[in-house]
């Protein structure tokens, strides 16, 4: 009887161990392709807090690069941004977010509230297999399903991409056991150029109120920040061509939600001129999303409003800041140059 226990838990322990190591090779690694989807976990790897934390969708990872932020302001940031971030996803990751530190100020990029029912499976894995398992986690996967998923799929992967063995490289090998830094705080560098030919042209829309589902989490948003004591920051990156075009109408729903909220909201888009940017130089994809030109000069442009307007200070100066970010700005520049 003992014996024939002890090899049922033998044989259990192999069995764990032999789904968890097929689990761990055939979940996508996002190091060479897709890389926006190693971003969220890349957070818990920080070592120091956080002046500004920003939230959002690729119109922040792509837009605000913190080591710009640092060099110029003395000011500590991080983007916890991913692909196609939904605003109940934004909430959950600022609720954890604010569970780890306490910055100064969020910065939400508003471009998300379009979107009032949860979109695609596999965005949302890009998002939320990143995060570590808490409450929060478990309200970003609920809010975040769609009809075809099911909650298994985030506790055990293995049950949504079984079928990536035909697909499998030797990058899944490669980094089967650890991972690459792909950002810089959460910023992910783009250095190519492809001009922006025609200005934006959206197409007309039936109905141009904003899903009232995304204005509740707005204010959850809003209320957490300021039970926290954080300043809650809204924004609209620069960027808009058709497919991703910000029309006038959800604006003027903006502003009034900010108003009548006393929340500040920044719309970049008609600021491109004060700005520096040049559409010819600084987007990598024809305008719809910034390269590092382009980023470097809205973070400039928003590092001086954080930095006159909300009084932050300027923390070059402090030894462990200093070792850490000359580390960090090291890093960036040598991608920025292209060098190996």
């Amino acid at each position: 009887m003992k014996k024939t226990l002890i090899l049922c838990t033998c044989i259990l322990l192999a069995t764990v161990l032999c789904l968890g190591f097929v689990q761990m090779l055939v979940m996508p690694k996002y190091m060479t392709t897709s890389r926006d989807g190693a971003l969220i976990a890349e957070y818990y790897n920080e070592t120091t807090n956080h002046d500004v934390v920003f939230i959002g969708d690729c119109e922040v990872y792509e837009s605000f690069t913190p080591p710009t932020l640092w060099q110029e302001y003395g000011i500590t940031s991080y983007v916890r941004g991913s692909a196609q971030q939904l605003i109940w996803q934004s909430y959950y990751l600022l609720e954890e977010t604010l569970k780890y530190e306490t910055p100064k100020a969020v910065v939400f990029n508003v471009f998300s509230i379009k979107y009032g029912v949860p979109q695609n499976e596999a965005y949302n894995h890009m998002t939320l297999d990143g995060m570590k398992w808490s409450q929060s986690k478990v309200g970003a996967i609920n809010a975040s399903m769609t009809e075809e998923e099911n909650f298994l799929s985030y506790v055990f992967p293995l049950l949504r991409y079984h079928s990536r063995w035909s697909e499998l490289t030797g990058e899944d090998w490669q980094y089967l056991y650890h991972r690459d830094t792909v950002s810089h705080n959460g910023y992910l560098m783009q250095t190519g150029i492809a001009p922006k030919t025609r200005d934006a042209d959206g197409i007309p829309l039936a109905n141009y109120s904003l899903p009232a589902v995304g204005f509740e989490y707005l204010e959850k948003m809003r209320a957490l920040c300021e039970e926290k004591g954080v300043e809650f920051i809204l924004i609209k990156a620069p960027t808009n061509t058709r497919g991703y075009y910000w029309y006038n109408e959800w604006d003027a729903q903006i502003i009034s939600w900010a108003s009548e909220k006393g929340v500040d909201y920044y719309n970049f888009i008609s600021l491109d001129e004060e700005i520096g940017l040049d559409w010819s130089t600084d987007t990598y994809d024809k305008g719809v999303h910034l390269n590092v030109y382009g980023a470097e000069k809205l973070t400039s442009y928003f590092g001086n409003i954080l930095a006159e307007k909300y009084g932050l200070s300027d923390r070059r100066g402090d030894s462990e800041l200093d070792a850490v970010w000359a580390e960090k700005l090291a890093a960036y520049q040598k991608e920025r140059n292209g060098e190996s």
